[in-house]
């Protein structure tokens, strides 16, 4: 038997949950109330309507209550911009508190019935006096939860070093796992200091832009491979996956040379590869 579900997506989240769309008719975009295990929160729609295995779903699927209106939207809006307001409020708290961490944002439930202090922290943290104190303090319910450097940065928002929006800002999807093995692909520099974002670990760009190089991968020979070209045969010494551009070594004595040729000037065993 199969399902269907529809993508959401929570506000400070790239991940999507899927849900069951109840019958109702939900394209991309639309703002919605979705039962959670917290109760009803409100998300976007990321992914329209798609028919899965309920195997492939690793928690009970839970549905989408209805659409929201614009006014619910609006209030949630006017809700995240008070809770903002107590920002440095938490951290006087945190800081009186002597514990060791690092307040990245307050923001409010969809319906005001609570606030929900993100933050990061190099070791657990103890915080039970501390939400005691926040909800004597802020006079409403209080959700502490702790988050990674790249959630920090999502939430936040930045530059990357290519001058351009960080990636998991941008509604791109999640990548907590980019590699160096992905890099080493991409002929990047393999210094953690020069690939790595905002977040000090490796950019989220590395792994979004992997797929292009790994298709590209299949269809370059191999580093070190001989090949025929009009020019005679040589080895490869470089590819550039992206431009399919191959430089090949040609040996005459004790000289060599490097050329640069398109993918389709060369022959190469396929299989090979």
């Amino acid at each position: 038997m199969q399902i269907e579900v529809v993508g959401v997506k929570f506000k400070n989240s790239n991940h999507i949950y899927s849900f069951d769309p109840n019958g109702l008719e939900l394209k991309i975009g639309d703002y919605v109330l979705v039962d959670t295990e917290k109760g009803t929160d409100l998300g976007t729609i990321i992914k329209e309507r798609e028919v899965i295995d309920p195997s492939t779903l690793v928690s009970p699927l839970k549905k989408v209550v209805q659409v929201a209106t614009k006014e619910m939207v609006e209030k949630a809006e006017e809700y995240d911009k008070e809770a903002e307001k107590y920002y440095s409020v938490v951290k006087k708290l945190v800081r009186e508190s002597n514990l060791e961490m690092k307040i990245v944002k307050v923001e409010a439930s969809f319906d005001n019935s609570r606030y929900i202090i993100n933050f990061t922290a190099e070791n657990r943290v103890d915080f039970r006096d501390l939400v005691k104190k926040l909800a004597e303090t802020l006079k409403k319910r209080v959700e502490l939860r702790q988050i990674g450097n790249r959630d920090e940065v999502r939430m936040l928002g930045g530059f990357g070093p290519c001058g351009k929006i960080c990636c998991c800002a941008q509604n791109m999807g999640e990548f907590d796992h980019v590699s160096m093995k992905m890099a080493k692909t991409q002929n990047l520099s393999l210094n953690p200091a020069s690939i790595s974002g905002l977040c000090g670990k490796l950019m989220c760009c590395i792994a979004y832009e992997n797929p292009v190089y790994q298709e590209a991968l299949k269809v370059m020979p191999k580093v070190g491979m001989i090949v025929s070209t009009k020019d005679g045969k040589g080895s490869v010494v470089f590819n550039d996956l992206l431009k399919r551009k191959v430089d090949v070594k040609f040996v005459n004595g004790e000289e060599s040379e490097i050329k640069t040729f398109d993918l389709e000037e060369i022959n190469f065993k396929r299989e090979d590869r």
